[in-house]
């Protein structure tokens, strides 16, 4: 499936309970994690300390922080989906969030995403995605949820 083009409300209404795509994997290495670390002042070992995680951590290794997995939606979601003819977007709000395994350093991640449901509010597109963040390998999701986005379309 390749990326999809959307220009305006009924075209976006075709996807409704439909999977819209899956984005590329992107590597999940400790300069990434580090740099999370530092943006969200964050700094848990579990996350940052490689000897330690090594010795005493469950994973034997780092882990993503949950909220880093899903701050990568933006990415992963531009990768997936292009909108034309819109003024703006502005991120809602995410429901139903479950952490359901850890992202392990070096892991590979990437999106699944689906429309679950789409209402026209005035002209704004109000849009929930169930979005699945896929661990390569790993038959569990990092995490599942709902993100609501709201699209201004011209």
């Amino acid at each position: 499936m390749g990326k999809v083009f959307i220009n305006s409300y009924a075209e976006f209404e075709q996807y409704l309970g439909k999977e819209i795509g899956v984005s590329d994997y992107i590597k999940i290495d400790q300069n990434k994690i580090n740099l999370f670390a530092d943006a969200t002042m964050d700094h848990q070992w579990i996350h940052v300390d490689e000897k330690r995680a090594e010795v005493e951590s469950p994973f034997k290794k780092t882990i993503a922080h949950g909220y880093m997995a899903v701050s990568l939606v933006p990415h992963l979601w531009n990768q997936i989906a292009t909108f034309n003819n819109i003024k703006m977007l502005i991120n809602y709000g995410v429901e139903k969030l479950k952490f359901n395994q850890p992202v392990i350093v070096d892991s590979e991640v990437r999106l699944k995403v689906k429309l679950a449901s789409l209402t026209n509010l005035r002209g704004v597109a109000k849009a929930g995605l169930d979005a699945e963040l896929e661990i390569k390998g790993n038959p569990k999701p990092a995490f599942t949820a709902t993100v609501v986005l709201l699209y201004h379309f011209k």
